[in-house]
């Protein structure tokens, strides 16, 4: 497997530096990627770059992920307006350890002489004093330089300015490379393409400091839809922690995208063939309505990050809300998922004891729930078939009691096809 040919096919290559494919094609190279623990989670504008990693160890090469604890104490300015908020070191540990979990859902940490490797920049940089750091590292690169990155460029000519901390991330991220050449033999950083000024600093960096050849090579930033990127601090991202995006939330996104999205997505985010990739593209065109793609697209990242049954509960959420699901899959869903799923809709709460004597369905709608305005319109919908307690039609005669409690806590009413209603006993 040529790994560059892998990446460019699946479009996942935006800059890249003169020498780099020759050099993965001349030995097995290490290669590592920086993730600052400035959050709890990552998200899916990381997972473009950890499938770099994949691909790289895949492709027999030796993948390292970088959790950086110095510099996440700083915070990168790379497509930042503004100065970040600096998170305290406890912060950041944990934040590390939760971070660690994911990348090890992705990249094999014992597979011999490629396993991947987890270091942590706070170990060497910690041990810097603050002037021998300008000796051995500021004295090499230029402020010109350093100035002329567009990290620093554009937050310098929006007038917002930046500070000395911010300004000398660079330095900080650049030193992480050189010490890594020297200390693992890592000839090679990757990065989505907002880093491509850092990572050219490291190398710079490794040409000025120790005479040697480093190599950079970026992918595509994953966008939101107003083309924004995701990012930690951003809003709206969808992250891989389920406790942030819940397993539902998750494979609704991918199933969600357009087709054009889902087209590059499915490329990017798994690890499907070419060939089978063209297929599910044609497949999909033609017979667009059934989603064919977005549906393989849903599928196989939500059981890559999450789990098969993370996924078979997504699927029987979706049904259950688009009308196709049954008493008996809605009974199957952890209390998660289904806060999840109707999460937004109209919530009451009820008396659990009042729930154990058995309620009429016309005194629970309208007295204990307020659902429906009065009696009279309670019995119109029930006798026109217009109302289901958890995913069953009832009549004007039915009796709500304990046996209708999801998870021994929740009923679900629907009125009509679309209006929904959680009731929550307590």
């Amino acid at each position: 497997m040529n790994f560059i040919e892998e990446l460019r096919w699946r479009g996942m290559i935006h800059d890249i530096t003169p020498g780099t494919e020759e050099q993965l094609m001349k030995e097995m190279t290490r290669a590592y990627i920086g993730f600052d623990p400035t959050s709890d989670s990552l998200h899916i504008g990381n997972l473009a770059t950890i499938m770099m990693l994949v691909h790289l160890q895949r492709a027999g090469h030796k993948p390292y992920a970088l959790i950086g604890g110095a510099t996440g104490m700083i915070g990168d300015p790379s497509g930042k307006s503004e100065e970040r908020s600096l998170l305290d070191e406890n912060s950041l540990r944990y934040n590390q350890r939760s971070i660690q979990t994911q990348l090890e859902k992705f990249l094999d940490f014992d597979s011999g002489k490629n396993s991947a490797e987890m270091v942590n920049n706070w170990d060497w940089t910690s041990k810097f004093g603050f002037l021998e750091f300008l000796r051995e590292v500021g004295k090499h690169l230029t402020v010109n330089y350093m100035v002329a990155k567009d990290s620093v460029k554009n937050r310098m000519e929006s007038g917002a300015g930046i500070s000395f901390t911010e300004f000398s991330y660079q330095l900080i991220q650049g030193y992480d490379y050189c010490w890594l050449y020297e200390n693992k033999q890592v000839k090679l950083q990757m990065g989505g393409s907002d880093q491509w000024g850092n990572i050219l600093t490291g190398t710079e960096l490794i040409r000025r400091k120790i005479g040697g050849d480093a190599f950079a090579l970026t992918c595509p930033l994953i966008t939101k839809a107003d083309g924004g990127k995701f990012g930690k601090t951003e809003e709206g991202n969808v992250w891989l922690d389920p406790a942030r995006t819940s397993p539902y939330k998750f494979y609704q996104f991918w199933l969600n995208t357009s087709d054009e999205e889902a087209s590059e997505y499915i490329r990017k985010f798994t690890l499907l063939t070419m060939e089978e990739i063209d297929m599910l593209i044609k497949e999909h065109q033609e017979a667009p309505h059934t989603r064919i793609l977005q549906k393989a697209l849903a599928k196989d990242i939500t059981i890559r990050v999450h789990s098969e049954a993370d996924y078979m509960a997504a699927l029987e959420a979706s049904e259950i809300l688009f009308g196709t699901g049954t008493t008996e899959t809605l009974t199957r869903l952890p209390v998660y998922m289904l806060l999840s799923v109707f999460e937004g809709v109209p919530q009451s709460e009820i008396a659990k004891s009042d729930i154990a004597k058995s309620i009429s369905i016309v005194e629970f709608l309208t007295d204990f729930t307020g659902i429906l305005p009065s009696k009279g319109e309670a019995r119109r919908m029930l006798k026109d078939n217009g109302v289901s307690v958890n995913k069953q039609k009832v009549t004007d005669e039915y009796l709500v009691g304990m046996n209708d409690l999801l998870q021994e806590t929740y009923i679900l009413v629907q009125k009509g096809k679309k209006n929904y209603f959680l009731v929550k006993a307590v």
